[in-house]
């Protein structure tokens, strides 16, 4: 499979962000033939989060809105599937930070919510509830899993998706960070053997400046494909399922790990 990753920054205009990342789709399909085209988190609007205002609802969409009618006709037309992670409307009131995948016809094929809002600079907590399950998916030949952003700062989500039988984990971003950011990312690459797609905005948008470094990482931890911290990219590489089972082969994990004894990672926490 030949993944793709953009890297891209969003301003006011709704319509010109999306009509941004379709071109990258298009790109991505007529000059680099992907299967695969991963997008960042909110990559439709600017990042509403980072301020406390209830006029930022209106941002949210249904998964029948302009925003992904137009993301199904490009990948449509492309031939190509697209993950694509929006502001998601549920119901009046209730909304998800949602990444979409969009297959090769069209369809809606599965919906990730994301499990970890997140409430250390940002406000997203106040903007959406928070996801509950850690799926996986079949996509073409592979089995695949999401994290939004703040869902990978927790090993826990990559390891249940690994367990759960990923083998490529797509991560749409929309982070400022950059101190060890890829370095987080090869990490959870390498301890549960999966390949690893992460989108990141990338320039200022509102108060924010967004760190970039897109990349896709193997399973062994190396980065097969970068983008820098200040432009905006599309990024491509090949994904391998005999690298990935050389690489589960050389750092076994999976045969030594021991859930039998993990059971304080769910208890509840004694606060005294």
């Amino acid at each position: 499979m030949r993944v793709a990753a953009v890297q891209m920054n969003s301003g006011l205009v709704r319509r010109e962000n999306v009509d941004k990342a379709i071109r990258y789709v298009d790109e991505a399909a007529a000059r680099h033939g992907a299967d695969l085209v991963v997008l960042p988190e909110f990559f439709n609007t600017i990042f509403f989060a980072q301020y406390r205002d209830k006029a930022h609802f209106s941002l949210a969409e249904k998964d029948d809105g302009p925003t992904i009618t137009e993301i199904r006709e490009a990948a449509r037309r492309n031939r190509i599937n697209i993950l694509a992670t929006i502001y998601e409307e549920e119901a009046a009131g209730l909304y998800y930070d949602t990444a979409m995948l969009v297959d090769r016809d069209g369809e809606i094929r599965f919906k990730y919510r994301k499990v970890h809002p997140a409430a250390v600079l940002s406000l997203e907590k106040i903007y959406f509830r928070y996801g509950t399950r850690f799926d996986t998916y079949q996509l073409d030949d592979w089995r695949v899993g999401v994290g939004i952003c703040y869902d990978m700062a927790f090993p826990e989500t990559a390891r249940c998706l690994a367990v759960a039988g990923a083998e490529l984990l797509l991560a749409p971003y929309a982070t400022s960070r950059r101190n060890l950011f890829q370095e987080v990312l090869q990490t959870r690459s390498f301890e549960n053997g999966c390949y690893l797609a992460a989108a990141n905005k990338v320039g200022r948008e509102g108060d924010w400046v967004f760190g970039g470094g897109s990349a896709i990482i193997g399973p062994a931890g190396k980065i097969l494909a970068s983008a820098d911290r200040d432009n905006e990219a599309l990024i491509v590489a090949d994904i391998d399922r005999e690298e990935m089972r050389q690489a589960r082969i050389d750092f076994p994990s999976r045969r030594d790990r021991r859930p039998d004894i993990y059971t304080p990672l769910s208890a509840e926490i004694d606060p005294r």
